[in-house]
């Protein structure tokens, strides 16, 4: 019995001392990984067994041999165990982090959807209180001269237009979301969508008196949807000219590498605060200078501003297989997408 006691002084003197240096590397380690954690509770747990059988074993006095294989025992166990320790480890620091990567993503998008919910509520109240106003004048006659008829009636046309806008905006973005959207990919020539773009951008473009720019020749074949190929050219298009100050300029240019094409729209809107980049193409993301709707007929020709245009982009190109990315350059920004290229014959 008295021996059991010294074997058990010994180890747990020894396991003490392991811990005790444990607990230190702990507390001088509290800001680093869920890894680094483990793999040191592992370290001290696996290192406090292997000093308290050799502290038994000596106080034993085995011979040398015997001691060399329990040493070579312990160092054996001890190198598996913290292999495998280390290995379950890592996957619980890897879960650990998706875990906290996926609640803040959560967060982010709960709070887009709130600020979504918030903004396009403001943008259809504002035009509906207008449409209630003009209406109830056209209905009780309070103006009744053509002129003012006439233009109550266009303001009417342009408020609907830009509400219908908004609404076709939400109900493609809902697609995208729920992962509904499967374009039907077919060799399409670039020039002829970047032309199309330009023709229905021109009247914002010419209210802003912005010019935009493109190269007459040079357009690859992209494997695209053409509908959605549009929508993506347009909404960068119109994005680039409303940001883009009076006098300013808008250009599209496009190529071919290897496997893809590129399409790049540059501006000279001054360019986009840092900060911002990232966000661009969040969900009714809008920075801070459009959190109103412009004045009727500022937009004629272009999508409503409520934010969903790059969310729609950004939605567009990764159901097509491409990416898009913004940059800042010297004058302003620049918007770049890939696509896959059409394979050539």
């Amino acid at each position: 019995m008295k021996d059991l006691l010294l074997i058990g002084l010994y180890a747990s003197i020894a396991g003490g001392a392991v811990g005790a240096l444990g607990i230190g590397a702990l507390r001088l380690m509290r800001h680093r990984s869920i890894l680094a954690h483990v793999a040191v509770l592992l370290a001290v747990t696996v290192v406090s067994v292997a000093v308290g059988v050799t502290a038994v074993a000596e106080a034993m006095f085995l011979s040398a041999h015997d001691l060399q294989i329990v040493l070579v025992t312990v160092a054996a166990s001890a190198a598996v165990t913290l292999a495998v320790g280390v290995a379950f480890a890592r996957r619980l620091a890897q879960a650990a982090v998706w875990a906290d990567q996926a609640r803040q993503r959560e967060r982010q998008l709960e709070a887009g959807r709130r600020e979504l919910v918030a903004w396009v509520s403001h943008d259809l109240r504002t035009p509906l209180a207008g449409l209630r106003a003009m209406a109830e004048a056209l209905e009780d006659k309070v103006v009744d001269d053509p002129a003012t008829v006439a233009e109550y009636h266009h303001r009417i046309r342009v408020e609907t237009d830009r509400m219908t806008r908004l609404v076709d905006d939400l109900f493609e973005l809902s697609r995208i979301n729920a992962g509904a959207l499967r374009p039907v990919l077919s060799p399409v020539p670039l020039g002829d969508i970047v032309s199309d773009a330009i023709a229905a951008t021109a009247p914002l473009a010419a209210d802003r008196r912005v010019r935009v720019l493109a190269p007459e020749t040079g357009w690859p074949t992209v494997r695209a949807a053409e509908a959605e190929l549009a929508r993506v050219v347009t909404n960068l298009l119109v994005n680039s000219v409303r940001y883009t100050p009076p006098d300013g300029t808008v250009r599209i240019d496009a190529g071919r590498d290897e496997k893809d094409v590129w399409l790049a729209v540059s501006d000279t809107c001054g360019g986009i605060p840092e900060a911002d980049l990232p966000r661009l193409f969040d969900v009714a993301f809008r920075g801070e200078r459009a959190r109103t709707p412009a004045p009727a007929g500022a937009d004629r020709g272009g999508p409503t501003g409520g934010g969903l245009g790059l969310a729609i982009v950004r939605g567009l190109v990764e159901a097509h297989g491409g990416r898009v990315h913004a940059h800042n350059v010297a004058k302003g920004c620049r918007f770049v997408v890939r696509l896959p290229a059409a394979p050539t014959s």
